[in-house]
């Protein structure tokens, strides 16, 4: 029987009725990596003699009547994550030998609930692309369309998944980096409201990994099922231990409701920075009709939606404040000059980036004034609807593009090319203010290629686009394997 793309709920009923062991599921996943990766790269630091031994001894503890959330389950981890005695580079190649000593807390978890680590999954350089190449690693192709990018950040993850490299993974997000991947892969994401799941040792190789208060980052679950997702996040949620002295878990609320008929749902397939395509707006319609023929209430427009424009500025300009930061001098005192020259009405992009890169303090403090104003306009939102669904991306995957100007890529929506950089406005629509967002499967572009869409929630109801991701996945259905 082949398990490789099995959910992880099915392999653990299988694992407790004695159906398959860990050890064979763990070579399973390893014989599918060592003759399908060649052409994905999505692995790039195998761990599998490690895995073989967790896998037997998950095996044995089984035996003794042991039975944890993830207990033998094939699991893979974003290369940004620490693990002792693997590499952490982050795709730097300063730092192609530094090898942590100490799991990041996230590992921990997942290891303390039993799941077995693979490896780990490719990232850009530094995390800070939509797509996932670097020099060390190479470049990771989706599983779709190899000529094509899986995304990124965490674009190494859903390539994995995608082609039953283990049942979830560990991925982080602040620019999209769950949701992109798996928006263009075809599978799961979630991105946690803001501070839910603790960051310790998803660090760049060059800090320190002591907890620290996130400004957008977030760590999250990702998987070929939304109720994976959930397992998933279970394991992950609470904060830094080292913070509260003692392991700290969160009793999130349930889902607003169980059944489709129940919610309340804002549907939007324009933003008003850039356009969408043809292939994403039709995801997000087939969503819509869905949600509907389910008997949701589905809107398509309200008052109460913060001004995305505003939002895509503020989130620009905080997202970018913190890149310049180990710039050298005379590069920053440049960008300085430039921000200093661009006129006080340029209200585009390109100039809340450049504002950005060169943030004061002071307008830093303004900026996220502005945040807590939009996030009580969305506290108000969310008491007359229960969850948003939106584009994750403005495209399905496109083709590779590795021009290291990043400002002089350009992005092909339908025929038109736009300033790369501007796809990150639809998911900065959850990252500015925190909220939950949970990327979803919704069918095929017209090239075949996987389209998905997000559903935002209220801050801390991650249960609540969660429960719509399961009902939207029994309506409209959910992963598929490339053919």
């Amino acid at each position: 029987m082949d398990w490789s793309f099995r959910t992880a709920e099915e392999l653990m009923a299988a694992l407790r009725a004695g159906e398959v062991t860990s050890a064979e599921l763990t070579d399973e996943a390893i014989a599918r990596i060592e003759r399908d990766d060649k052409a994905v790269n999505a692995i790039c630091v195998p761990d599998f003699e490690r895995a073989r031994a967790t896998a037997r001894g998950a095996d044995r503890a089984r035996a003794r009547g042991e039975d944890r959330p993830l207990l033998g389950i094939p699991v893979t981890v974003k290369e940004s994550y620490d693990i002792a005695g693997l590499p952490t580079t982050w795709g730097m190649p300063p730092y192609r030998d530094h090898v942590p000593a100490q799991d990041a807390v996230q590992v921990s978890r997942i290891k303390a609930a039993g799941a077995v680590v693979l490896g780990k999954t490719n990232v850009p350089l530094g995390l800070q692309d939509v797509q996932s190449f670097n020099d060390i690693y190479g470049t990771t192709n989706n599983p779709w369309d190899h000529g094509r990018t899986p995304g990124g950040s965490s674009g190494g993850s859903a390539a994995a998944l995608a082609s039953g490299f283990g049942a979830l993974s560990l991925g982080s997000d602040i620019g999209g980096s769950l949701r992109t991947p798996a928006h263009f892969c075809g599978v799961y994401a979630h991105k946690p409201t803001l501070g839910l799941a603790a960051r310790r040792g998803m660090t760049p190789p060059d800090a320190p990994a002591l907890p620290a208060d996130s400004d957008l980052a977030v760590v999250g679950p990702m998987a070929r099922t939304a109720r994976d997702l959930t397992l998933l996040l279970d394991v992950m949620a609470g904060p830094d231990p080292l913070t509260y002295g003692v392991a700290h878990q969160v009793a999130l609320p349930p889902a607003r409701h169980e059944r489709l008929r129940d919610f309340r749902v804002l549907v939007l397939d324009e933003h008003p920075l850039i356009p969408t395509g043809a292939a994403v707006r039709a995801a997000v319609n087939r969503v819509a009709d869905a949600l509907a023929d389910g008997g949701a209430r589905v809107e398509r427009h309200s008052p109460l939606l913060p001004d995305p424009t505003e939002a895509a500025l503020i989130y620009t300009q905080l997202l970018f404040s913190g890149s310049a930061m180990r710039f050298p001098d005379e590069a920053y005192e440049q960008l300085r000059t430039l921000a200093a020259a661009l006129g006080p009405d340029d209200r585009s992009l390109d100039a809340a980036r450049l504002r950005g890169l060169v943030l004061s303090h002071r307008d830093w403090i303004g900026a996220n004034d502005r945040r807590e104003v939009h996030r009580h306009g969305w506290r108000q939102l969310f008491a007359d609807f229960d969850a948003l669904v939106c584009p994750v991306t403005p495209t399905p995957a496109f083709p590779h593009d590795q021009d290291p100007d990043l400002r002089g890529r350009r992005l092909d929506i339908d025929g038109v090319g736009h300033p790369y950089l501007d796809q990150l406005v639809w998911a900065g629509l959850a990252t500015m203010p925190g909220l939950p967002a949970t990327a979803v499967p919704a069918g095929r572009s017209p090239e075949g290629l996987p389209v998905g869409v997000q559903i935002l929630g209220p801050m801390f109801e991650d249960r609540t686009p969660l429960r719509l991701a399961e009902l939207l996945e029994e309506a409209i259905g959910g992963f598929e394997a490339p053919a």
